[in-house]
């Protein structure tokens, strides 16, 4: 498979040290974002190019849609919902508060408006963190564990399969789901990395393949997870590539996060979009991201 250089559109220029858990908010026509380490939460509009920061005061996995208003979180200290009119955070469920050292990082709702997210530790030591699901009544369950650095983690259209990468493993294993209980069952590896760095975040567009962000890989890969190929693999200028979701009034954007956290001067100035929010055009349309239905 060629590399396809590609020159992204700079979005928000920002040295964000971890950029992390984009997604389009369809009738609002936003992207949410966060930087995990600086505690910050993003939400960025094109009409107006207005970038709103929202402290969370701790580190920030990620950050989906409630669908009766405001955004929910996943932070150091377990799940949080957090009002925007008032952008007070309040916590709903912790189910690691015995184990301070980890912390919770990315995660996306399911077909069900269940938000699914996992924990790693702070240092990336293997296996201390597992998958959670919080319900929309607010329990809590554990769904994969271990886990080392829990990411992407997206859903078919029919709702039959769920996909998820724990970094560490450098793949993305699917799933059988049931949407009714979010049971999932029959975990096998569908795609396996073959190149440099790490499969970070993950979505997937109408077609159903999957785009893969690659930390360390400087770049974005679409797969098709029916027989593990590599579609296509696009360079951008910044090594550590953390999170892809389509948006734009069509899903036909591609927006792209990254991480600037541990480069020196050198490593920054040869790659002046590192941490930044950036689009490049996918060549296909992505499916519109669930809402918390609790």
């Amino acid at each position: 498979m060629a590399e396809e250089k590609v020159v992204p559109e700079l979005v928000v220029e920002k040295r964000a040290h971890v950029g992390e858990g984009s997604v389009w908010d369809p009738e609002e026509k936003l992207l949410y974002w966060v930087d995990i380490l600086s505690h910050q939460l993003y939400i960025y509009d094109p009409a107006s190019g207005a970038n709103r920061t929202i402290e969370t005061c701790q580190a920030v996995g990620t950050v989906v849609k409630r669908a009766s208003g405001g955004l929910m979180l996943a932070l150091h200290n377990g799940f949080a919902s957090l009002d925007l009119k008032t952008d007070k955070i309040t916590p709903v469920a912790d189910p690691e508060r015995e184990i301070p050292g980890n912390r919770f990082n990315d995660g996306k709702c399911d077909p069900a408006g269940r938000f699914w997210a996992g924990t790693m530790d702070f240092n990336g030591a293997a296996d201390r963190g597992a998958l959670y699901c919080l319900d929309v009544d607010h329990s809590v369950s554990e769904k994969i564990e271990p886990v080392t650095i829990s990411n992407g983690i997206v859903w078919t259209a029919d709702s039959k399969i769920m996909y998820y990468i724990d970094t560490a493993a450098n793949t993305v294993r699917a799933y059988d789901y049931e949407v009714e209980t979010g049971a999932i069952s029959g975990e096998r590896v569908v795609v396996t990395n073959e190149g440099e760095g790490g499969f970070d975040g993950m979505s997937i567009d109408e077609e159903g393949m999957l785009w893969v962000a690659v930390f360390g890989g400087w770049g974005v890969r679409r797969y098709n997870p029916g027989n593990g190929e590599l579609l296509r693999d696009l360079r951008l200028p910044m090594s550590n590539v953390t999170s892809c979701a389509f948006g734009g009034d069509q899903l036909d954007e591609l927006y792209v996060t990254s991480a600037a956290h541990g480069m020196d001067e050198s490593a920054l100035r040869e790659q002046p979009l590192a941490g930044s929010l950036v689009k490049i055009d996918p060549g296909v349309r992505g499916v519109a991201a669930f809402s918390y239905a609790g």
